[in-house]
C-alpha cells in the first residue's frame, strides 16, 4: 500500500513525527577533533543510532530512516569503505539481535549489487529475522541515492510498459512505498543541505540542522530536534489562518 503524499492531499496532524529522517553527519571530524582515527568515529556512531533508535521508540516515533553510506560515498579514500562495509556487516549479523529482542523491524533501501555476497546475504538474513516486529521500523539507506531512487523507479514504470506516469504510479515503485513521508529530517555536523537523501519523499519534511557532531547527539540534542518540530506551522500550503486552532503557532 502507498501512503498519501502531501502534494496530493493535506497530511493527518501530529505532535510526534511519524517518520524520521536523518544525515549522521561529523563522525570523522569528532574523531580527527581527539586525535582519533577517522573509523572510531564511525564506531562511536554506531552506538549512537542504537541511542536514537530507542529515544524515538520511546517517543512513538514509527519510522526512522538513516543515511549511512550514499552513491557517492564510493569515492571516500579505500581503507575508510572497507571499514565501513566492515562496520555494517556488524551491525547485520550482531546488532540485529538487540534490535530484534526489542521488536525493531530493519529494512535496508539502495542498490544492493556493489555489496559483498556476505554483506547481502546479511541484509537478506536481517530483514527475515525481523519482518514480523511490529515496533519501530529502521530502515538504512546504503548505497542510496535520492536520484537514483526515482531513475530506479521511472525504469520499472517503463518496463511494465507505462507510457505516461502519475505521481501515484511513480511513489509506489520508490524505496519505502508503504512508509508515511518524512516528517522531520535532520542532519548534525553543521552542514546545511540534504545532499540528495530522500528527494523525492522529503517535499514537505520539516529541517533541522545542528552543528551537533553525530557521535555527540544524544538525548538532549534528540529533544532539541523533537522541540523544533513541535514550533512548525505544517500548513501543506494553506495559509495559517486555515488551521485548525491547536495547529497555529505564534
Amino acid at each position: 500500500m502507498t501512503r498519501p503524499s502531501s502534494t496530493q492531499t493535506i497530511l493527518d496532524y501530529t505532535d510526534v513525527p511519524r517518520h524520521v529522517a536523518v544525515i549522521m553527519d561529523g563522525n570523522g571530524r569528532w574523531a580527527k577533533k581527539r586525535l582519533l582515527p577517522r573509523v572510531m568515529g564511525h564506531k562511536q556512531g554506531l552506538d549512537v543510532l542504537e541511542n536514537m533508535c530507542r529515544v524515538c521508540a520511546a517517543k512513538g516515533v514509527q519510522y526512522l530512516t538513516v543515511f549511512a553510506f550514499s552513491t557517492e560515498n564510493w569515492r571516500r579514500p579505500a581503507d575508510e569503505v572497507s571499514f565501513l562495509m566492515g562496520l555494517f556487516l556488524v551491525a547485520l549479523q550482531k546488532k540485529v539481535q538487540t534490535m530484534h529482542k526489542n521488536g525493531l523491524r530493519l529494512k535496508v533501501i539502495g542498490d544492493r549489487s556493489r555489496f559483498s555476497a556476505e554483506i547481502q546475504q546479511s541484509i537478506v538474513a536481517a530483514e527475515k529475522l525481523t519482518e514480523n516486529n511490529t515496533g519501530l521500523t529502521l530502515t538504512i539507506a546504503a548505497d542510496y541515492g535520492g536520484r537514483w531512487d526515482i531513475l530506479q523507479a521511472a525504469n520499472a514504470l517503463l518496463k511494465e510498459g507505462k507510457t505516461e506516469i502519475t505521481e501515484s504510479d511513480l511513489s509506489a515503485k520508490l524505496m519505502l512505498p508503504d512508509a508515511p513521508e518524512p516528517d522531520l529530517f535532520i542532519r548534525t555536523g553543521g552542514e546545511t543541505r540534504i545532499s540528495n537523501f530522500m528527494l523525492w519523499q522529503m517535499a514537505y519534511a520539516e529541517f533541522y540542522f545542528t552543528d551537533t557532531l553525530w557521535p555527540d547527539f544524544k538525548d538532549d540534542e534528540i529533544d532539541k530536534a523533537f522541540q523544533s518540530f513541535g514550533k512548525r506551522e505544517r500548513r501543506f500550503g494553506r495559509t495559517s489562518e486555515q488551521l485548525p486552532p491547536e495547529q497555529q503557532r505564534p
